[in-house]
Protein backbone atom coordinates (compact mmCIF):
# COMPACT_ATOMS: atom_id res chain seq x y z
CA UNK A 1 0.00 0.00 0.00
CA UNK A 2 1.27 3.66 -1.54
CA UNK A 3 1.86 6.64 1.50
CA UNK A 4 -0.75 8.52 -0.20
CA UNK A 5 -3.39 5.37 -0.22
CA UNK A 6 -2.51 5.58 3.27
CA UNK A 7 -3.06 9.25 4.01
CA UNK A 8 -6.39 8.60 2.31
CA UNK A 9 -7.72 5.98 4.48
CA UNK A 10 -6.36 7.77 7.07
CA UNK A 11 -8.54 11.15 6.17
CA UNK A 12 -11.67 9.05 5.51
CA UNK A 13 -11.69 7.37 9.01
CA UNK A 14 -11.54 10.68 10.42
CA UNK A 15 -13.98 12.59 8.79
CA UNK A 16 -16.25 9.83 8.72
CA UNK A 17 -16.26 10.07 12.47
CA UNK A 18 -16.69 13.67 12.47
CA UNK A 19 -19.47 13.12 10.59
CA UNK A 20 -20.89 10.45 12.93
CA UNK A 21 -20.43 12.86 16.01
CA UNK A 22 -22.08 15.31 13.92
CA UNK A 23 -24.94 13.31 13.00
CA UNK A 24 -25.40 11.93 16.99
CA UNK A 25 -26.08 15.86 18.33
CA UNK A 26 -27.83 17.75 15.51
CA UNK A 27 -30.90 17.20 17.30
CA UNK A 28 -29.65 17.47 20.95
CA UNK A 29 -27.40 20.31 20.94
CA UNK A 30 -27.55 22.46 17.80
CA UNK A 31 -24.57 24.97 18.93
CA UNK A 32 -22.61 21.58 19.67
CA UNK A 33 -23.30 20.71 15.95
CA UNK A 34 -22.70 24.17 14.41
CA UNK A 35 -19.41 23.83 15.77
CA UNK A 36 -18.95 20.25 14.66
CA UNK A 37 -20.11 21.13 11.03
CA UNK A 38 -17.26 24.00 11.21
CA UNK A 39 -14.70 21.84 12.57
CA UNK A 40 -15.68 19.39 9.50
CA UNK A 41 -15.17 22.11 6.76
CA UNK A 42 -11.92 23.62 8.31
CA UNK A 43 -10.73 19.81 8.57
CA UNK A 44 -11.45 19.46 5.13
CA UNK A 45 -9.50 22.69 3.83
CA UNK A 46 -6.59 21.99 5.50
CA UNK A 47 -6.29 18.33 4.93
CA UNK A 48 -7.07 19.44 0.97
CA UNK A 49 -3.88 21.64 1.41
CA UNK A 50 -2.03 18.81 3.11
CA UNK A 51 -2.60 16.50 0.44
CA UNK A 52 -1.35 19.29 -2.43
CA UNK A 53 1.56 19.95 0.25
CA UNK A 54 2.53 15.91 0.12
CA UNK A 55 1.32 15.43 -2.95
CA UNK A 56 3.39 17.19 -5.22
CA UNK A 57 6.57 16.64 -4.15
CA UNK A 58 6.21 12.91 -4.80
CA UNK A 59 5.21 14.47 -8.21
CA UNK A 60 8.27 16.32 -8.75
CA UNK A 61 10.22 12.98 -7.28
CA UNK A 62 8.98 10.98 -9.77
CA UNK A 63 9.59 13.20 -12.72
CA UNK A 64 13.00 13.86 -11.70
CA UNK A 65 13.74 9.96 -11.31
CA UNK A 66 12.45 9.23 -14.54
CA UNK A 67 13.96 12.16 -16.18
CA UNK A 68 17.65 10.35 -14.51
CA UNK A 69 16.32 7.07 -15.84
CA UNK A 70 15.75 8.36 -19.24
CA UNK A 71 19.45 9.82 -19.02
CA UNK A 72 17.82 13.54 -19.70
CA UNK A 73 19.55 16.22 -17.89
CA UNK A 74 17.87 18.84 -18.70
CA UNK A 75 15.08 19.00 -16.57
CA UNK A 76 14.67 21.33 -14.12
CA UNK A 77 12.36 22.32 -11.18
CA UNK A 78 11.47 26.22 -10.25
CA UNK A 79 10.57 26.72 -6.48
CA UNK A 80 7.50 26.53 -5.00
CA UNK A 81 7.29 28.51 -2.06
CA UNK A 82 7.32 25.78 0.81
CA UNK A 83 10.99 25.87 2.25
CA UNK A 84 11.58 22.42 2.50
CA UNK A 85 10.22 21.64 -1.00
CA UNK A 86 12.43 24.31 -2.05
CA UNK A 87 15.22 22.85 -0.24
CA UNK A 88 15.08 19.88 -2.22
CA UNK A 89 14.39 21.45 -5.62
CA UNK A 90 17.62 23.60 -5.32
CA UNK A 91 19.89 20.35 -4.35
CA UNK A 92 17.79 18.26 -7.47
CA UNK A 93 18.71 21.20 -10.01
CA UNK A 94 22.31 21.42 -8.80
CA UNK A 95 22.81 17.30 -8.97
CA UNK A 96 21.26 17.53 -12.50
CA UNK A 97 23.44 20.52 -13.62
CA UNK A 98 26.61 19.04 -12.31
CA UNK A 99 25.65 15.64 -14.49
CA UNK A 100 24.65 17.60 -17.40
CA UNK A 101 28.24 19.28 -17.33
CA UNK A 102 29.69 15.78 -17.15
CA UNK A 103 27.94 14.26 -19.47
CA UNK A 104 28.83 17.46 -21.79
CA UNK A 105 32.72 16.78 -20.69
CA UNK A 106 32.98 13.14 -21.39
CA UNK A 107 30.95 13.36 -24.84
CA UNK A 108 33.33 15.70 -26.11
CA UNK A 109 36.22 13.68 -24.95
CA UNK A 110 34.94 10.84 -26.71
CA UNK A 111 34.58 12.66 -29.31
CA UNK A 112 37.83 14.38 -29.21
CA UNK A 113 38.90 10.97 -28.88
CA UNK A 114 37.61 9.18 -31.67
CA UNK A 115 38.45 12.21 -34.39
CA UNK A 116 42.13 11.64 -33.62
CA UNK A 117 41.69 7.95 -33.87
CA UNK A 118 40.43 8.27 -37.24
CA UNK A 119 42.49 11.20 -37.95
CA UNK A 120 45.97 9.05 -36.82
CA UNK A 121 48.76 7.64 -39.23
CA UNK A 122 48.99 4.81 -36.81
CA UNK A 123 46.44 2.00 -36.98
CA UNK A 124 43.99 1.11 -34.22
CA UNK A 125 42.52 -2.16 -34.10
CA UNK A 126 40.29 -2.20 -31.09
CA UNK A 127 39.53 -5.50 -29.44
CA UNK A 128 36.68 -6.82 -27.88
CA UNK A 129 36.65 -8.56 -24.12
CA UNK A 130 36.74 -12.13 -25.70
CA UNK A 131 39.13 -11.11 -28.25
CA UNK A 132 37.52 -10.26 -31.52
CA UNK A 133 37.91 -6.92 -33.48
CA UNK A 134 35.48 -4.63 -32.60
CA UNK A 135 36.69 -1.35 -33.94
CA UNK A 136 38.91 -0.34 -37.09
CA UNK A 137 40.44 3.38 -38.06
CA UNK A 138 41.06 4.02 -41.57
CA UNK A 139 45.14 3.84 -41.51
CA UNK A 140 44.64 0.02 -40.25
CA UNK A 141 42.27 -0.96 -43.14
CA UNK A 142 45.08 0.48 -45.27
CA UNK A 143 47.55 -1.26 -43.83
CA UNK A 144 45.88 -4.61 -43.51
CA UNK A 145 44.42 -3.80 -47.04
CA UNK A 146 40.66 -5.20 -45.88
CA UNK A 147 37.99 -2.34 -45.52
CA UNK A 148 36.75 -2.61 -41.91
CA UNK A 149 33.66 -4.92 -43.06
CA UNK A 150 35.81 -8.04 -43.44
CA UNK A 151 37.69 -6.90 -40.35
CA UNK A 152 34.86 -6.06 -37.81
CA UNK A 153 34.21 -9.80 -35.61
CA UNK A 154 37.01 -11.46 -36.47
CA UNK A 155 40.28 -12.67 -34.58
CA UNK A 156 43.99 -10.83 -34.92
CA UNK A 157 44.80 -15.01 -35.57
CA UNK A 158 42.40 -14.70 -38.84
CA UNK A 159 44.23 -11.57 -40.34
CA UNK A 160 45.73 -12.91 -43.98
CA UNK A 161 49.71 -13.03 -43.99
CA UNK A 162 52.14 -12.58 -41.67
CA UNK A 163 49.75 -10.27 -39.98
CA UNK A 164 47.42 -13.04 -38.54
CA UNK A 165 50.30 -15.16 -36.50
CA UNK A 166 52.26 -11.85 -35.61
CA UNK A 167 49.29 -10.31 -33.82
CA UNK A 168 48.26 -13.27 -32.24
CA UNK A 169 51.54 -13.54 -30.20
CA UNK A 170 51.82 -9.69 -29.55
CA UNK A 171 52.74 -9.01 -25.84
CA UNK A 172 52.71 -5.45 -23.90
CA UNK A 173 56.35 -5.73 -23.37
CA UNK A 174 57.44 -7.20 -26.42
CA UNK A 175 56.37 -5.02 -29.82
CA UNK A 176 56.80 -7.16 -32.87
CA UNK A 177 58.06 -5.96 -36.28
CA UNK A 178 56.45 -6.86 -38.98
CA UNK A 179 57.80 -6.91 -42.47
CA UNK A 180 55.41 -7.31 -46.15
CA UNK A 181 57.50 -8.48 -49.47
CA UNK A 182 60.51 -6.57 -48.52
CA UNK A 183 58.87 -3.34 -48.48
CA UNK A 184 56.32 -1.88 -46.32
CA UNK A 185 57.49 -2.23 -42.36
CA UNK A 186 55.34 -2.47 -39.96
CA UNK A 187 55.73 -2.22 -35.82
CA UNK A 188 52.66 -3.25 -33.43
CA UNK A 189 52.22 -2.49 -30.20
CA UNK A 190 49.35 -4.14 -27.67
CA UNK A 191 47.93 -2.45 -24.74
CA UNK A 192 44.78 -2.63 -22.59
CA UNK A 193 42.46 -0.17 -20.87
CA UNK A 194 39.67 -0.72 -18.28
CA UNK A 195 36.45 -0.64 -19.67
CA UNK A 196 33.01 -1.03 -17.46
CA UNK A 197 35.64 -2.73 -14.42
CA UNK A 198 37.06 -5.07 -17.28
CA UNK A 199 40.29 -5.36 -19.58
CA UNK A 200 40.22 -4.85 -23.25
CA UNK A 201 42.78 -4.80 -25.13
CA UNK A 202 44.00 -2.65 -28.23
CA UNK A 203 46.36 -3.50 -31.14
CA UNK A 204 48.40 -0.11 -32.42
CA UNK A 205 50.35 -0.56 -36.01
CA UNK A 206 53.03 2.04 -36.80
CA UNK A 207 54.85 2.08 -40.05
CA UNK A 208 58.17 2.02 -40.43
CA UNK A 209 58.62 1.65 -44.22
CA UNK A 210 59.68 5.28 -45.40
CA UNK A 211 62.00 5.60 -42.21
CA UNK A 212 63.81 2.12 -42.40
CA UNK A 213 64.23 2.84 -46.33
CA UNK A 214 65.75 6.33 -45.76
CA UNK A 215 68.40 4.99 -43.04
CA UNK A 216 69.13 1.91 -44.60
CA UNK A 217 69.80 4.19 -48.21
CA UNK A 218 71.95 6.57 -46.03
CA UNK A 219 73.24 3.82 -44.76
CA UNK A 220 74.81 1.21 -48.20
CA UNK A 221 75.20 5.29 -50.23
CA UNK A 222 77.73 6.07 -47.71
CA UNK A 223 79.21 2.64 -48.12
CA UNK A 224 79.51 2.54 -52.03
CA UNK A 225 80.83 6.08 -52.05
CA UNK A 226 83.63 4.91 -50.21
CA UNK A 227 84.28 1.59 -51.91
CA UNK A 228 83.78 3.36 -55.63
CA UNK A 229 86.24 6.06 -54.21
CA UNK A 230 89.39 3.33 -53.54
CA UNK A 231 88.76 1.32 -56.12
CA UNK A 232 88.59 3.49 -58.61
CA UNK A 233 91.60 4.98 -57.41
CA UNK A 234 93.14 1.29 -57.45
CA UNK A 235 92.39 0.32 -60.84
CA UNK A 236 93.09 3.43 -62.41
CA UNK A 237 96.84 3.36 -60.81
CA UNK A 238 97.23 -0.19 -61.50
CA UNK A 239 95.50 -0.59 -65.20
CA UNK A 240 97.92 2.33 -66.39
CA UNK A 241 101.03 0.25 -64.61
CA UNK A 242 99.64 -2.59 -66.71
CA UNK A 243 99.30 -1.00 -70.11
CA UNK A 244 103.19 0.40 -69.30
CA UNK A 245 104.05 -3.08 -69.10
CA UNK A 246 103.34 -3.95 -72.95
CA UNK A 247 106.62 -1.83 -73.48
CA UNK A 248 108.71 -4.67 -72.18
CA UNK A 249 107.38 -7.31 -74.54
CA UNK A 250 109.26 -7.03 -77.38
CA UNK A 251 112.15 -7.54 -74.72
CA UNK A 252 111.32 -11.06 -73.81
CA UNK A 253 112.16 -14.05 -75.82
CA UNK A 254 109.71 -14.90 -78.49
CA UNK A 255 108.33 -17.74 -76.41
CA UNK A 256 107.65 -15.64 -73.41
CA UNK A 257 105.93 -12.67 -75.43
CA UNK A 258 102.27 -14.05 -75.39
CA UNK A 259 101.90 -15.52 -72.09
CA UNK A 260 103.20 -12.37 -71.07
CA UNK A 261 100.50 -10.43 -73.32
CA UNK A 262 97.94 -12.55 -72.37
CA UNK A 263 98.22 -12.14 -68.15
CA UNK A 264 98.30 -8.24 -68.92
CA UNK A 265 95.48 -8.31 -70.86
CA UNK A 266 93.42 -10.52 -68.51
CA UNK A 267 94.88 -8.37 -65.49
CA UNK A 268 93.45 -5.28 -67.40
CA UNK A 269 90.26 -7.09 -68.65
CA UNK A 270 89.37 -7.97 -64.83
CA UNK A 271 90.58 -4.27 -63.52
CA UNK A 272 88.01 -3.33 -65.89
CA UNK A 273 85.02 -5.67 -65.21
CA UNK A 274 85.61 -4.79 -61.53
CA UNK A 275 85.52 -0.71 -62.70
CA UNK A 276 81.89 -1.69 -64.07
CA UNK A 277 81.04 -3.84 -61.47
CA UNK A 278 81.45 -0.89 -58.67
CA UNK A 279 79.65 1.36 -61.31
CA UNK A 280 76.65 -0.55 -61.63
CA UNK A 281 76.61 0.69 -57.48
CA UNK A 282 77.30 3.91 -58.08
CA UNK A 283 74.55 4.41 -60.45
CA UNK A 284 72.36 3.09 -57.55
CA UNK A 285 73.43 6.00 -55.60
CA UNK A 286 73.10 8.72 -58.29
CA UNK A 287 69.52 8.46 -59.05
CA UNK A 288 68.53 11.87 -59.83
CA UNK A 289 65.12 13.29 -58.89
CA UNK A 290 62.78 12.05 -61.55
CA UNK A 291 62.06 14.81 -64.11
CA UNK A 292 58.53 14.36 -64.76
CA UNK A 293 55.80 14.67 -67.93
CA UNK A 294 52.70 13.53 -68.95
CA UNK A 295 53.99 10.16 -70.49
CA UNK A 296 52.22 7.36 -72.54
CA UNK A 297 53.01 4.14 -70.40
CA UNK A 298 51.54 2.17 -73.26
CA UNK A 299 54.57 3.33 -75.23
CA UNK A 300 57.26 2.45 -73.00
CA UNK A 301 56.13 -1.09 -72.75
CA UNK A 302 55.88 -1.11 -76.52
CA UNK A 303 59.32 -0.66 -75.99
CA UNK A 304 60.32 -2.59 -73.60
CA UNK A 305 58.88 -5.55 -75.71
CA UNK A 306 61.11 -4.81 -78.13
CA UNK A 307 64.22 -4.72 -76.22
CA UNK A 308 63.46 -7.82 -74.68
CA UNK A 309 62.14 -9.18 -78.38
CA UNK A 310 65.02 -11.35 -79.31
CA UNK A 311 65.83 -13.21 -76.03
CA UNK A 312 61.88 -13.93 -74.77
CA UNK A 313 61.67 -15.48 -78.57
CA UNK A 314 65.08 -17.56 -78.28
CA UNK A 315 63.71 -18.99 -74.62
CA UNK A 316 60.64 -19.50 -76.37
CA UNK A 317 58.50 -16.74 -74.33
CA UNK A 318 55.34 -16.19 -74.80
CA UNK A 319 53.99 -12.00 -74.78
CA UNK A 320 51.03 -11.42 -73.76
CA UNK A 321 49.60 -7.57 -73.86
CA UNK A 322 46.13 -6.63 -72.74
CA UNK A 323 46.46 -2.63 -72.65
CA UNK A 324 43.34 -0.32 -71.55
CA UNK A 325 41.95 1.74 -74.55
CA UNK A 326 44.03 4.40 -75.58
CA UNK A 327 46.84 6.02 -74.48
CA UNK A 328 47.61 5.80 -70.64
CA UNK A 329 48.75 9.43 -69.82
CA UNK A 330 51.14 9.39 -66.49
CA UNK A 331 53.15 12.55 -65.07
CA UNK A 332 56.19 10.88 -64.63
CA UNK A 333 60.32 10.44 -65.88
CA UNK A 334 60.20 8.33 -68.85
CA UNK A 335 63.52 7.34 -68.79
CA UNK A 336 62.87 6.32 -65.11
CA UNK A 337 60.10 4.41 -65.66
CA UNK A 338 61.52 2.77 -68.73
CA UNK A 339 64.86 1.43 -66.81
CA UNK A 340 62.54 0.25 -64.25
CA UNK A 341 59.99 -1.62 -66.44
CA UNK A 342 62.83 -3.13 -68.49
CA UNK A 343 64.61 -4.48 -64.92
CA UNK A 344 61.15 -6.06 -64.08
CA UNK A 345 60.18 -7.95 -67.58
CA UNK A 346 64.15 -9.12 -67.40
CA UNK A 347 63.71 -10.77 -64.34
CA UNK A 348 60.54 -12.18 -65.05
CA UNK A 349 62.09 -14.04 -68.31
CA UNK A 350 64.71 -15.36 -65.87
CA UNK A 351 62.17 -16.31 -63.41
CA UNK A 352 60.43 -18.39 -66.45
CA UNK A 353 63.63 -19.58 -67.78
CA UNK A 354 62.46 -21.57 -71.06
CA UNK A 355 58.81 -22.33 -72.22
CA UNK A 356 56.60 -19.69 -70.82
CA UNK A 357 54.20 -16.84 -70.52
CA UNK A 358 54.06 -13.04 -69.21
CA UNK A 359 50.90 -11.00 -69.37
CA UNK A 360 51.40 -7.06 -69.29
CA UNK A 361 47.80 -5.60 -68.41
CA UNK A 362 46.91 -2.01 -68.09
CA UNK A 363 43.96 -0.08 -66.88
CA UNK A 364 42.78 3.37 -66.88
CA UNK A 365 40.42 3.38 -63.89
CA UNK A 366 42.66 2.99 -61.51
CA UNK A 367 45.66 3.83 -63.36
CA UNK A 368 47.53 0.39 -63.02
CA UNK A 369 49.89 -1.87 -64.55
CA UNK A 370 50.77 -5.39 -63.79
CA UNK A 371 53.20 -7.79 -65.34
CA UNK A 372 52.69 -11.78 -64.60
CA UNK A 373 54.32 -14.57 -65.33
CA UNK A 374 53.96 -18.15 -64.89
CA UNK A 375 57.61 -18.97 -63.94
CA UNK A 376 58.31 -20.51 -60.30
CA UNK A 377 56.56 -18.98 -57.50
CA UNK A 378 58.06 -16.55 -55.08
CA UNK A 379 59.14 -18.53 -51.80
CA UNK A 380 58.14 -17.13 -48.32
CA UNK A 381 61.18 -16.64 -46.65
CA UNK A 382 62.58 -14.45 -50.26
CA UNK A 383 58.94 -12.49 -50.29
CA UNK A 384 59.95 -11.12 -47.03
CA UNK A 385 63.62 -10.06 -48.41
CA UNK A 386 62.37 -8.82 -51.48
CA UNK A 387 63.90 -5.76 -52.63
CA UNK A 388 66.17 -5.56 -50.13
CA UNK A 389 69.60 -4.09 -50.85
CA UNK A 390 72.28 -6.53 -52.39
CA UNK A 391 69.50 -9.65 -51.44
CA UNK A 392 69.69 -11.81 -54.46
CA UNK A 393 68.32 -15.60 -55.51
CA UNK A 394 70.88 -15.56 -58.49
CA UNK A 395 74.17 -17.21 -58.46
CA UNK A 396 76.14 -14.24 -59.56
CA UNK A 397 73.27 -11.42 -58.95
CA UNK A 398 74.36 -8.42 -57.27
CA UNK A 399 70.89 -8.16 -55.72
CA UNK A 400 70.75 -4.27 -56.89
CA UNK A 401 67.94 -4.67 -59.92
CA UNK A 402 64.94 -4.86 -57.45
CA UNK A 403 66.73 -2.18 -55.28
CA UNK A 404 66.56 0.35 -58.26
CA UNK A 405 63.15 -0.46 -59.12
CA UNK A 406 61.95 0.18 -55.86
CA UNK A 407 63.65 3.60 -55.47
CA UNK A 408 62.41 4.50 -58.90
CA UNK A 409 59.39 3.71 -57.74
CA UNK A 410 58.99 5.39 -53.68
CA UNK A 411 60.52 8.55 -55.98
CA UNK A 412 57.43 8.48 -57.84
CA UNK A 413 55.60 7.79 -55.26
CA UNK A 414 53.85 5.16 -56.57
CA UNK A 415 52.44 2.00 -55.06
CA UNK A 416 53.92 -1.23 -55.69
CA UNK A 417 53.92 -4.91 -54.75
CA UNK A 418 55.41 -8.08 -56.18
CA UNK A 419 54.09 -11.35 -55.05
CA UNK A 420 52.72 -14.95 -56.23
CA UNK A 421 49.09 -14.62 -56.88
CA UNK A 422 46.51 -17.75 -56.09
CA UNK A 423 46.85 -18.56 -59.17
CA UNK A 424 50.30 -19.57 -59.62
CA UNK A 425 51.30 -16.19 -61.53
CA UNK A 426 53.92 -14.05 -60.08
CA UNK A 427 52.86 -9.93 -60.13
CA UNK A 428 54.73 -6.97 -60.42
CA UNK A 429 52.04 -4.56 -59.26
CA UNK A 430 52.19 -0.44 -60.17
CA UNK A 431 49.97 2.09 -59.38
CA UNK A 432 49.82 5.19 -60.37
Amino acid sequence: MSLRVKFILFVVIIHAVLIVLAAQVVRTNAPLFVGLEVLLLVSIILTVQLYKGFVRPFHLIAAGTEAIRAKDFSMKFVPVGQREMDQLIDVYNHMIEELRKERITQHEKSYLLESLIQASPAGVLLLSFDGHIEGVNPAAERMLGLPSTQLLGIKPLDLPGDWGLTLSNLSEQEPQVVRLSGIQTYRAHCSHFVDRGFTRHFIVLEELTQDLIRQEKQAYEKLIRMMSHEINNSIGAINSILQSFHYYAPQLTPDDQPDFTEALDVSIGRNTHLANFIANFANLVRLPAPMRQPTDVHELLRTTERLLHVQATRHQIQWHQELAPGPLLVDLDAQQLEQALLNICKNALEAIGENGNIWVRTSSTPPQLVIENDGPGIASDVQRRLFTPFFSTKRDGQGIGLTLIRDILLQHNFTFSLATQENGRTAFIIRF
